[in-house]
């Protein structure tokens, strides 16, 4: 498959096909800058104040989106600790710190609403980052997601 234009970004995907649901990582090879923009009366967010202005992080290691609403939040863990283990992170002096802000879908009600994204499959999607032009359509994070 031929490469993306992004280079140094890694995109990877969890899909439980089963339990129509999934997530979605961006793993930056070197740290990144970010910003945000919060839609909808119901955004279910984590990690999204280092993105604030004036913030003592200025960039970020990765970003995680998840299917399985709130729960799926667990997933960007699986992403932290992926990239703690390859010494990813914000130096904070005893510890280095992985930055992943995270966002999440409802999508509980297309699918099995007991199969949430987890702390394993975030991970699991951080092994399958490639710096190459990612799956599309009902993949990771958008498996259960609906228009509408």
């Amino acid at each position: 498959m031929r490469s993306s234009n992004l280079r140094g970004v890694r995109i990877g995907h969890y899909t439980d096909l089963k339990g129509v649901t999934g997530c979605t990582v961006f793993l930056f090879d070197d740290k990144a800058v970010c910003s945000y923009s919060l839609l909808g009366n119901a955004a279910g967010t984590k990690e999204l104040t280092p993105l604030e202005e004036n913030h003592i992080v200025e960039k970020i290691d990765g970003i995680c989106i998840s299917g399985g609403s709130a729960f799926g939040l667990d997933a960007s863990s699986g992403v932290m600790r992926y990239l703690e283990e390859r010494g990813k992170g914000f130096d904070a002096g005893i510890v280095k710190v992985p930055i992943v802000p995270s966002a999440i879908i409802f999508d509980l009600a297309i699918g099995d609403f007991k199969a949430r994204p987890n702390e394993r499959d975030g991970y699991t999607a951080c092994e399958n980052a490639k710096e190459e032009i990612p799956e599309r359509g009902s993949v990771g994070a958008g498996t259960g997601a609906t228009v509408g």
